[in-house]
């Protein structure tokens, strides 16, 4: 589920500080046969200390985190600011500190396709662009990782066959790439973890509830309303969320989402919100195209009792 947009962003220059502090050294009288000798030390020493308090910054090493951060929280990548950027900043000394690759987190969902395509493979190339700047910054780059959201497929009544093709074929494209991949069912299964923020039962954020049944009506073919799938796709995040952070406690998490799904993300993890195809779009593969077709054959899926339309 979740949202469905495209949004463009302007960048923000920040100017550098820089300061510059003159300082003059005077000479004591001398005798005339000195003089010249004298006046010539005296020019070099003054020289000396206008280009000491001229001299720029020492160049950063090629392992400083903020010079690394600096290669991927741009523009040209994030949507809008990260939402912690000191936490963010930490995440990548603590990588820096190891000597291990930047480990980020993507969740990939899946759509009415039941096959990888050129959407699909957009989305990696940008990414992929994403990990060479950190690489270009930090040598031993960012890892990759994958969390297939078989669970959110299931639930919005998508066949096994159809979920098992179009993941395996995600895990493929993915290895050919150095990406690691976790299926979220696998995660919730091994952490066992439970809900920390809205258990079940618990009353949802009226505004929440909104934006989840507007994407329940386009993607949620389950056996209820679309209302009842955003609620229990609410609050099957509040427990997945969790697992995540158990399982990746140290890594980035990054989304297609914008902040106004903030709550539904890894509360521990700093979020690095970003476009999903190139600047300006965040529109997520898997529900490309606009106009496809659910899978032919054993990959259909069925929209049994819901009124959602699309």
């Amino acid at each position: 589920m979740s949202d469905y947009e495209s949004i463009a962003s302007d960048a923000t220059l920040r100017p550098e500080d820089r300061s510059a502090n003159d300082t003059e050294l005077h000479a004591g009288p001398h005798r005339r046969a000195d003089r010249n000798a004298a006046e010539r030390s005296s020019h070099a020493d003054r020289n000396a200390s206008r280009a000491l308090g001229r001299a720029k910054p020492q160049p950063k090493t090629q392992n400083d985190p903020e010079q690394i951060l600096r290669s991927f929280n741009t523009w040209a990548y994030k949507r809008e600011q990260p939402s912690d950027p000191q936490l963010l900043l930490q995440f990548v000394a603590h990588a820096v500190a190891r000597e291990e690759p930047v480990p980020m987190l993507f969740y990939w969902g899946k759509g009415l396709r039941c096959a990888v395509d050129e959407h699909d493979i957009k989305c990696m190339d940008f990414l992929d662009s994403l990990a060479h700047r950190v690489a270009a910054a930090y040598p031993p780059g960012a890892a990759m990782r994958l969390i297939l959201t078989d669970t959110h497929a299931r639930l919005n009544g998508h066949a096994e066959v159809c979920i098992r093709n179009y993941f395996s074929e995600v895990e493929a494209e993915a290895r050919r790439r150095n990406y690691a991949c976790s299926r979220l069912s696998a995660l919730v299964e091994e952490t066992q973890a439970k809900a920390e923020d809205y258990t079940l039962g618990d009353v949802i954020p009226a505004d929440m509830l909104d934006k989840l049944c507007a994407s329940a009506l386009k993607w949620y073919f389950g056996g209820t309303s679309a209302e009842q799938g955003a609620i229990i796709y609410f609050h099957m995040n509040m427990i997945e969320k969790r697992a995540v952070e158990i399982a990746f406690p140290d890594a980035i998490f990054a989304t297609f989402n914008s902040s106004k799904f903030r709550i539904l993300f890894p509360r521990r993890l700093p979020i690095f919100y970003m476009y999903s195809l190139q600047r300006g779009v965040s529109v997520k593969p898997w529900f490309l195209p606009a106009d496809a077709k659910p899978c032919d054959g054993q990959c259909s899926a069925t929209k049994s009792g819901s009124p959602a339309k699309g």
